[in-house]
């Protein structure tokens, strides 16, 4: 009898000491609802594609981690990561002074340009003397809106935010708004659009701010969970070694998007 029950302690132990690493490896990375080309966006089906879908899988590949993509809109998406509803931000999400009063990063995932757009026949340049008495778009909630709003809020006519990038995108090509700003691989998959390229052209770089634009991009962790913010370095730091990150990279830029 004592024998049989400590069999079934044994065997009770192990379901559960099962189901903790389960738990403890599952994963839910939340992504943004928005479409956000090249990096995110849903395809005809529903489906998540796009460069950040196939770097989460990779990175959660090399940490044996079982990763979930959980869907969550932009401006509520910190919310969600310390709410615990995900356990990853994986949205373009630059590394900020601001942001890491709440949340921390992994080690940067990549680092692009941020730049302004406009229509063709609209020459100017991305300063504030360029862009004095614009209307100037840019999505909400993001180092893009923080940088127009110090650099070009005094000269600007307005400064019009959005919920998502295409938005404000749509107001440019309609001519609702003067010049939009955001990450200029983004840009770049609007420009390329038959819309974009009907209309508008870049304008160029806007004069570097780390203190608003950050070092790059991170994944997002709540401060407490060092373990997996460790897991997440150590996969992202591997999966450059080893030439996944350039092997995925190829398929949607022909440049190092890592940068220096």
């Amino acid at each position: 009898m004592i024998k049989a029950l400590k069999t079934a302690a044994l065997a009770l132990a192990v379901v559960l000491g099962g189901g903790a690493v389960a738990s403890a490896e599952s994963v839910k990375i939340g992504f943004i609802t928005e479409p956000y080309p090249p990096f995110t966006s849903m395809d005809a089906s529903g489906k998540f594609v796009g460069w950040e879908v196939e770097f989460q899988e990779a990175v959660c590949k090399e940490a044996k981690l079982d990763c979930v993509i959980t869907p969550v809109s932009w401006d509520g998406i910190i919310p969600a990561l310390t709410s615990k509803k995900i356990d990853v931000i994986v949205a373009s999400m630059s590394i900020t002074g601001e942001r890491l009063k709440t949340i921390d990063f992994t080690d940067k995932y990549y680092n692009t340009p941020t730049g302004v757009i406009g229509r063709k026949e609209d020459s100017f340049k991305p300063t504030a003397e360029g862009l004095a008495g614009k209307i100037i778009g840019v999505q909400v909630s993001t180092v893009h809106a923080d940088y127009v709003k110090k650099h070009f809020g005094a000269t600007a006519a307005e400064i019009k935010e959005y919920q998502t990038q295409d938005e404000a995108n749509q107001d440019l090509a309609a001519g609702r708004v003067d010049a939009v700003q955001a990450d200029a691989l983004a840009l770049d998959a609007f420009l390329k659009s038959e819309a974009g390229a009907a209309c508008c052209d870049y304008k160029g770089d806007v004069a570097a701010d780390l203190e608003i634009l950050g070092p790059g991009v991170g994944m997002g962790v709540r401060k407490e969970d060092t373990a997996l913010k460790d897991k997440l370095n150590a996969a992202i730091k591997a999966i450059r070694a080893n030439g996944t990150y350039d092997t995925f990279s190829k398929k949607y830029f022909d440049f190092n998007i890592y940068g220096d």
